[in-house]
């Protein structure tokens, strides 16, 4: 089996608007093509799409399918993102300790 590229299937803006839809939980797919906005033939291709790469499960009930996120994929995400959150909040740091400063030497300045 193929590994899929996490950050390919998340380039999709539709498979992007499928996962917000699922964001508050189980629904199905009639339910994903009204907030997505495609046709019942795109939404089913994304989600395949999205359940092949482990973004979504689905599990049957009578004659729907349910879909619903995967924590899995997302907290691989996090551990990616924490290197470079690092990164972005040492330069924050540095950047607040800089207008502190700046704050501080227009305070001390004499009034004209």
């Amino acid at each position: 089996m193929t590994q899929i590229d996490p950050f390919e299937t998340l380039a999709d803006p539709t498979r992007r608007r499928i996962l917000a839809a699922l964001r508050d939980g189980e629904r199905p797919v009639g339910d994903i093509v009204e907030a997505a906005g495609v046709h019942q033939s795109g939404v089913s291709r994304h989600l395949r799409i999205l359940h092949e790469a482990g973004f979504v499960s689905v599990r049957p009930s009578g004659q729907r399918r349910l879909y619903a996120l995967r924590p899995e994929p997302f907290q691989e995400f996090e551990a990616w993102l924490a290197a470079y959150r690092r990164l972005w909040e040492a330069r924050l740091d540095r950047f607040g300790a800089a207008l502190e400063q700046r704050q501080k030497t227009q305070s001390e300045e004499p009034k004209a």
